[in-house]
């Protein structure tokens, strides 16, 4: 089949959630397919990592969106003005409308498949099969950081964000001819917005072990790891409730610990936050974190708002790395408590899990070896991938 792939990031390097998920869906198209990738990319030094996926596609073309405070204003007043979600208003970009036109004149494409629920309203406007991978229930994240929230104008904001985008993302549910979800819950919610049963299928994310080997960390390593975009709020806020609920506790209890907080853009709060504690470093974006791996004895996942799967979970588990999160945060995963993970929801609670990882290392190793096997056995792309050959037959 001919099929034309939209992605709202390019999907590589492989250095976030997003980009992981959508790379072995690539790939695993790729290998009875013939690929169209279109992606935005946010500079031209990002379009030049198409490069990497040529092996994958018939043709790669590539859409700049920009991001600024100026253009993030503009897009609030469209959002205010036509009632449509901001996150959508945000990604509006004609000059993709004209590529599709464009595209539309001189191919022929059996399937479009709009990767997030960005990229939807752009696959409507190609003529053939549509194909949603839906990688969260995008209103269920708003809806629950909004209740995460204290009250005031943000949390406000929030909770109308998640009404117009459970509305937006039931219409255009029902709009395609087949929705991709990557858990039973996120499928429930999808079904919610969209007021009934829908054409969904569950594709789990997936990744290749062999990408993402065990890391071996450093004798007596004391350091807990969060890994993951610093200017995702659900992130953000599931940090700062670390910090101020659980991280003097580890302190009390394992003096020498250290935080790594690993990822981009992290806010200004973060920033001061490491400058007057030691305990706490905020590298921002690192090309190779290995080095952060390695001194870690523990990954964290602290969140309280999200949908979708952790794919930073995945990544630990592949690494071989003991995993300590909220119910939340493994939500749709085959996480187990106390076997291949450790949950808790509550400060004390949490902060004795880390402390166990911290203090234990027979037990911290005999989590991360549960978790290498989990992904073995259920998160391994070339087998997870397969419920995709329904919709696309080799």
């Amino acid at each position: 089949m001919r099929i034309l792939m939209l992605t709202q990031v390019l999907p590589y390097p492989l250095a976030s959630g997003p980009q992981i998920k959508t790379h072995y869906t690539l790939r695993y198209l790729a290998q009875h397919h013939r690929i169209t990738l279109v992606s935005f990319v946010r500079s031209e030094r990002e379009a030049q990592s198409a490069k990497a996926l040529r092996p994958y596609c018939e043709a790669i073309h590539t859409v700049l969106l920009p991001r600024s405070r100026l253009r993030d204003g503009g897009a609030f007043l469209r959002a205010m003005m036509t009632g449509e979600p901001f996150v959508i208003a945000r990604d509006h970009q004609p000059a993709l409308y004209r590529l599709l036109d464009q595209l539309g004149r001189t191919d022929a494409f059996d399937a479009v498949h709009a990767d997030q629920l960005n990229m939807a309203p752009y696959a409507l406007r190609v003529r053939a099969r549509r194909v949603l991978d839906a990688h969260n229930a995008v209103w269920r994240i708003a809806e629950r950081l909004a209740r995460a929230m204290p009250a005031g104008p943000l949390r406000f904001f929030a909770a109308q964000e998640a009404q117009r985008l459970k509305r937006y993302e039931g219409v255009i549910c029902r709009a395609f001819d087949h929705v991709l979800a990557v858990s039973e819950s996120d499928r429930e919610a999808l079904e919610e917005a969209a007021g009934g049963r829908l054409p969904a299928l569950i594709v789990p994310i997936a990744l290749d072990p062999e990408d993402f080997p065990p890391v071996p960390r450093e004798h007596g390593a004391k350091g807990v790891l969060h890994i993951g975009g610093l200017h995702w709020p659900p992130n953000v806020e599931g940090i700062r409730w670390f910090l101020r609920e659980v991280w003097g506790r580890v302190r009390v209890a394992e003096p020498e610990a250290r935080l790594f907080l690993v990822g981009a853009r992290p806010p200004a709060d973060l920033r001061a936050w490491a400058a007057r504690d030691p305990s706490v470093v905020v590298p921002g974006f690192v090309a190779d974190p290995t080095p952060y791996w390695r001194q870690s004895a523990v990954v964290i996942v602290p969140l309280h708002a999200g949908s979708g799967i952790r794919v930073k979970i995945l990544e630990a588990w592949s690494r071989g790395m003991p995993v300590v999160s909220t119910s939340i945060g493994c939500e749709g995963l085959m996480a187990r408590h106390g076997e291949n993970i450790w949950i808790a929801d509550d400060p004390e609670g949490f902060a004795r899990a880390v402390v166990t990882m911290l203090r234990c290392p027979r037990e911290a190793r005999r989590i991360g070896e549960a978790g290498r096997e989990t992904i073995r056995a259920f998160y391994d792309y070339r087998t997870a991938y397969r419920p995709l050959d329904i919709i696309y037959p080799p």
